[in-house]
C-alpha cells in the first residue's frame, strides 16, 4: 500500500510507511507535512501518525547526545595531541602520540555507532 506526502514544494510518493518513516527521520518529511495512504481520502499531519512520531522521538535520544559528546572529546583530544606533538621535547611528542591513539579510539567508536543500522520499531 503506497503513501503520498504533500509538502510545500509538491507531492512525493512512497511505497511503504517504512519509507515515509526513513524520510521523516532524515528530515525530508516535516511534522507539518500531510500524508495520505492509498485508498483513503483524509490527509493527516505527519506528526499525528504514531509510527512517525515514535521515529522522530528516537532520533533525539541519549544516543545522539553521547555521539555529540564523543565528537567534542575527539576534537579536544586531537587539539591536545597536536599541541604535544609540535613541542620540542621528545617526551611531549610521545605523550601526543598516545593522546592521538586515544582520539582514534573515540573516532572508531563514533564510526561504528554511526554505521550500525538502527532497528525499526515494531508495530
Amino acid at each position: 500500500m503506497g503513501y503520498r506526502v504533500r509538502t510545500p514544494d509538491g507531492e512525493l510518493a512512497y511505497p511503504t510507511l517504512r519509507d515515509v518513516e526513513v524520510a521523516y527521520t532524515q528530515g525530508l518529511v516535516d511534522p507539518s507535512d500531510e500524508v495520505l495512504e492509498d485508498g483513503h481520502t483524509t490527509w493527516r499531519k505527519a506528526s499525528s501518525i504514531p509510527a512517525l512520531a515514535r521515529a522522530r522521538s528516537e532520533t533525539k535520544s541519549a544516543s545522539g547526545r553521547a555521539e555529540m559528546a564523543g565528537g567534542l572529546v575527539a576534537v579536544v583530544l586531537g587539539l591536545w595531541a597536536l599541541r604535544r606533538i609540535m613541542s620540542d621535547s621528545w617526551v611531549h611528542r610521545g605523550q601526543g602520540i598516545v593522546i592521538a591513539l586515544a582520539m582514534s579510539a573515540v573516532l572508531t567508536w563514533l564510526t561504528v555507532k554511526a554505521a550500525r543500522r538502527r532497528t525499526p520499531p515494531r508495530d
